[in-house]
């Protein structure tokens, strides 16, 4: 303990001029000292209403807006007797099921096998097959649908591969949210994969259990939970998508595009806040059962457990590798004919080489504004949400409150995880774009879609702070407490350097994210703030699918290289603040 208070006294006096006073005199007694002291307290309380604002109040808005009528009377029952009255309503539940189960069968088996041969196989080139898998994730979701339509719509080069209705309908929906779902369900399994006991496995061999067995009773079983949360993820995912059908979908229309033309098409707000309120109950009940499993499952990695290291095994690796090498071939045919459709003339019957579909200032969308607009939503995202989140998991994690609040921070941290993007946007629509609203100013604004998309990936980066605010010591800040170091000052030199890595992982996510989304914002852009994204769907809506290609191609080169250069960029500052990680010689 003592060692701690001389880090923590030394630390807090870094970079301080000659003759200052030191940071630790700011004791309780001082007027600033108590600010100090007291800004923890008054933050969580800062924290708890931009929540309200970012999250809880647009989601009553819209429940409001569904439940009752204009003169605030009460309507829900009625409304929804309409709904299911709609000859059309259920058989729109039952495709959206279908789909959405057809994709996550298809999905999670061929997730799993990557991961498996990923963690469990000595399967060469590691990375790369890893780096490739996830290349969709720096793609908007439409970029996959606009490339089937280059396969195999009606003028592909395997226009005939589906029959007389081409791609479009049911297996277009299922083939372009796989290629969308894909990355999203691997992560999770290969986290999932990443854990494993050896003691286990050496039980099992000296039990004389084959391959299969061991596999059937030691490896599923602990992989179970993972594969649950995998298939929750993708469905919530699919059933909430509505980019991917509106391109390939024809006569196949699923919930989340009639709640997307019931807002922007029909102006039938009712409606579209009805169908949202129904798409946030998958992602609701799939989110609750994955938290309950997560309650029961027993931990995989006890405090004796040893690192497993797959031994040799040709079949299983030649296997794994069929399997990683197929699966990237297919991930790469699709980016290759967005990429390369964008490049030529007209394809496939005129493949001279041309850069006039990036000429987007002569196009319908947006033009290059919506690009420009793009990086500046991405930076000031990644900004604002890296601070934000950060901050928000300190506040829970490392400083002393009320156990109530603490609770009620963490409930709110996690509620955006079961929101899906279109509902949020959604709840945007009917909560700032309402006259009496004081933030009314706001809709349309470049800090509405900033704010709109710190909160919608907000989970995502809070469980990656907490995880790696949870490993430190709780000594340290006490003492700093002991010392009178007030807890931001322990924050800012000793909390912050240390989770770096955590916190640049948290930018790159932003970034990239708010690069490729669509749902989200969706309603809430402006002539003058539309999105590249948004640009994509602009001009596939007035049948420029070239430049529509165009455009995902450079959000795709753009997230890769942005990715590429922040992880170039914050090598040589972490191996400056992480130099305490590596061992002394």
């Amino acid at each position: 303990m003592t060692r701690a208070v001389h880090e923590v006294a030394d630390v807090a006096t870094i970079g301080q001029p000659a003759g200052a006073p030191a940071l630790l005199s700011h004791g309780h007694g001082s007027a600033s000292g108590r600010l100090a002291h007291g800004a923890p307290a008054a933050m969580k309380w800062l924290w708890l209403g931009g929540l309200a604002v970012a999250l809880v109040l647009p989601l009553i808005a819209l429940f409001g807006q569904a439940w009752f009528d204009a003169a605030g009377n009460w309507a829900l029952g009625a409304r929804m007797a309409a709904l299911v009255a709609n000859p059309n309503f259920l058989p729109l539940i039952g495709r959206s099921l279908a789909v959405s189960m057809t994709v996550v069968a298809l999905v999670v088996p061929l997730a799993f096998g990557f991961a498996y041969a990923l963690q469990r196989s000595r399967v060469i080139a590691r990375p790369l097959w890893r780096g490739i898998a996830l290349l969709p994730l720096f793609a908007p979701s439409l970029l996959p649908a606009i490339a089937l339509v280059y396969l195999f719509g009606n003028q592909g080069i395997f226009k005939h591969a589906f029959g007389a209705g081409g791609i479009y309908g049911f297996w277009g929906i299922v083939l372009g949210e796989a290629f969308y779902t894909f990355p999203h369900a691997l992560m999770v399994l290969v986290a999932t994969l990443s854990l494993a006991d050896a003691r286990l496995y050496e039980a099992a061999r000296a039990m004389g259990a084959s391959p299969w067995r061991t596999f059937h009773t030691v490896t599923l079983p602990g992989a179970r939970q993972g594969l649950f949360a995998a298939a929750c993820l993708v469905l919530t995912l699919v059933i909430t998508d509505f980019g991917v059908p509106k391109v390939v979908g024809g006569g196949y229309p699923v919930l989340a595009l009639e709640a997307y033309k019931a807002v922007v098409g029909q102006q039938q707000f009712d409606r579209g806040a009805l169908i949202g309120m129904l798409l946030l109950l998958p992602a609701v009940l799939t989110f609750g059962v994955d938290m309950a499993m997560q309650r029961r499952q027993r931990a995989q990695m006890g405090s004796r457990a040893q690192v497993y290291v797959p031994g040799p095994d040709r079949v299983r690796d030649i296997a794994c590798l069929l399997i990683v090498m197929l699966v990237c071939a297919a991930l790469l045919t699709v980016l290759a004919t967005a990429v390369g459709a964008s490049l030529v003339k007209l394809w496939p019957y005129n493949l001279q080489l041309t850069l006039a579909h990036y000429d987007f200032d002569n196009m319908d969308g947006g033009g290059w504004l919506a690009y420009r607009n793009s990086l500046k939503l991405s930076a000031l995202t990644a900004l604002a949400g890296a601070v934000a989140i950060f901050l928000g998991a300190w506040l829970t994690e490392r400083t002393r409150g009320p156990a109530w609040l603490h609770g009620v921070l963490r409930a709110g941290f996690l509620l955006p995880m079961a929101v899906p993007g279109l509902v949020l946007g959604l709840g945007y629509v009917f909560f700032f774009n309402a006259p009496g609203n004081p933030l009314h100013f706001l809709y349309g604004s470049m800090a509405l879609l900033v704010l709109c998309n710190v909160a919608h990936f907000y989970t995502t980066g809070h469980l990656t702070a907490a995880a790696a605010l949870r490993q430190l010591d709780t000594e340290f800040e006490a003492a700093a407490l002991s010392l009178g170091v007030a807890p931001l000052v322990t924050c800012w030199r000793v909390t912050v350097p240390i989770c770096l890595p955590a916190i640049l992982d948290i930018f790159r996510y932003l970034f990239v994210s708010s690069m490729t989304t669509v749902s989200a914002v969706i309603f809430l852009y402006s002539p003058d703030t539309v999105l590249a994204a948004i640009s994509v769907l602009n001009m596939d809506d007035a049948g420029d699918t070239a430049p529509a290609a165009a455009m995902s191609t450079l959000i795709l080169l753009t997230s890769v290289l942005a990715a590429l250069l922040l992880h170039a960029a914050s090598a040589g500052w972490l191996r400056r603040t992480q130099a305490w990680r590596r061992p002394a010689h």
